[in-house]
């Protein structure tokens, strides 16, 4: 008998074991609640329109060094009017898409592929200063206020209002 007062027990008791699966479950919830996951989607919708907006951006610039014209302009002389704000779901602009699809400047499949975002992306252009600018709008909070959204829809800096109003926009140019 006076070996069994000596030896210790190893192990938690089961009411331990409660007590740090209910911590644990707590910090859970509060990481949760602190990440906000719809924060987070926001964040990977906007760093792929932004991924769009650098392909179209760039499109623009490798079609225009090849054809020395702006798609939006493919004969030169056949220019209807440069983009002013204009999505790339609307009739100029989807001729412009195909256009630097044919020329190889984009992938076939683009506007499958990026239908949903494309009426989200807006273009400013001019053929005769050689100019393009391709904005989106942030959804995200951290992008909202992100320096480098400063702008209009039009690609004009809006250093008063921007970033963090309600109409800016992210550009490159």
């Amino acid at each position: 008998m006076k070996q069994n007062i000596f030896m210790k027990k190893a192990g938690f008791t089961l009411i331990e074991l409660l007590i740090v699966i209910a911590l644990l479950g707590a910090l859970a919830v509060g990481l949760i609640g602190a990440l906000d996951p719809f924060e987070q989607l926001k964040k990977g919708t906007d760093t792929s329109t932004r991924d769009l907006v650098n392909q179209v951006q760039t499109g623009v610039i490798r079609y225009y060094s090849i054809k020395n014209n702006m798609p939006w302009c493919p004969t030169g002389t056949g220019c209807v009017a440069d983009p002013s704000g204009t999505d790339l779901s609307t009739a100029p602009m989807v001729a412009s898409v195909s256009e630097m699809v044919n020329a190889g400047e984009l992938k076939s499949d683009f506007t499958t592929i990026q239908a949903a975002k494309l009426g989200k992306i807006f273009v400013t252009g001019s053929q005769t200063n050689n100019f393009v600018s391709v904005c989106y709008k942030p959804t995200s909070k951290s992008f909202a206020a992100d320096p480098n959204t400063k702008y209009t829809k039009l690609g004009a800096l809006d250093a008063t209002n921007c970033p963090g109003g309600v109409a800016c926009y992210w550009c490159i140019q």
